[in-house]
């Protein structure tokens, strides 16, 4: 049997398979550099940007290892839109595949100024990280409501021709409600699920652990809510699905494939294994093999209720 088509369109940007680096874990690509072939990947999603540089939550205590997970409160520290463009997006892009830059903002406003600036560029696509759970401003102040989501894609779609992604955020009543809006407003897909707000509390201090206070959960203890609300989502939606939440292994993957998704993102799995991507791609290949199925898209969305 010939080797099953592996490949993904999102917009104008064509992966080779449906393995994404989630952004957050893999920074700007340098740290993990000659740890794997992540150029065998679909898309790197790089660390998310602002305009400009952010330092972040205080540094102690940014993250903290739970069972089955972790917790982080990192709160966007990155060094800015100009910075980015100047110093890390050549490495990330020396990789040799997609590469998509993940963008913050305090305003709709904020996150076309990213948009507008980095459309010239050779990123591949962007992520509009409307869900992060970590700052004051901006984050979920916008992912939590379908309007303000839409105010948000809309302002970037207006912006960029480049594919735009905007990532979702589990902690809402109807995250679907969310997707649609997205999709109404231009997004070329969407991507879900972002990290579960979260406390971790030292019992003699009676303190919490993180600096912050709270944080996002992320790692294995989420991947079947996540995998729920990828199912959730994809059902009457047009555009494709990214989804992430604790891939661990190539079957992880294919849960969310067959829920609907056409792509998938690996994230906290790196700091275990900075090969996960590489093998995750390879398990799927064999799943396919196996089972007789040619392409990727006839297993996207095939759960059997």
């Amino acid at each position: 049997m010939t080797k099953p088509d592996l490949g993904v369109t999102i917009g104008s940007m064509a992966m080779k398979n449906p393995v994404m680096i989630a952004s957050g874990i893999f920074g700007y690509g340098d740290e993990f550099a000659g740890l794997a072939d992540y150029g065998e990947l679909g898309a790197l999603v790089l660390k998310t940007i602002t305009r400009e540089p952010r330092h972040g939550n205080p540094p102690a205590h940014r993250t903290v290892e739970t069972p089955a997970g972790m917790v982080n409160a990192i709160g966007l520290e990155n060094v800015g839109l100009d910075a980015f463009v100047r110093d890390k997006l050549p490495a990330a892009l020396a990789y040799g595949t997609n590469v998509v830059a993940s963008i913050a903002g305090d305003t709709p406003e904020g996150f076309a100024e990213c948009a507008r600036a980095l459309d010239g560029t050779d990123v591949a696509a962007i992520e509009i990280n409307i869900s992060c759970p970590n700052v004051k401003k901006g984050g979920m102040v916008f992912g939590v409501d379908a309007e303000a989501s839409a105010e948000v894609t809309a302002a970037v779609r207006a912006a960029t021709k480049k594919p735009i992604i905007p990532k979702l955020t589990p902690n809402v009543t109807d995250i679907a409600s969310v997707a649609h809006a997205c999709e109404g407003a231009g997004a070329d897909a969407v991507s879900l699920t972002n990290t579960f707000s979260a406390m971790v509390i030292e019992v003699e201090s009676r303190r919490p652990l993180l600096a912050a206070g709270t944080g996002g959960l992320s790692g294995p203890a989420i991947r079947p809510a996540a995998v729920y609300r990828v199912h959730q989502v994809a059902q009457g939606l047009e555009v494709p699905v990214v989804g992430m939440g604790g891939i661990w292994n190539a079957n992880d993957a294919l849960e969310f494939i067959i829920a609907g998704a056409s792509a998938v993102a690996v994230g906290t799995a790196l700091y275990a294994d900075p090969a996960a991507g590489n093998r995750i791609v390879a398990g799927i290949r064999e799943h396919l093999q196996r089972h007789g199925i040619r392409q990727l898209a006839d297993l996207v969305g095939s759960v059997q209720l």
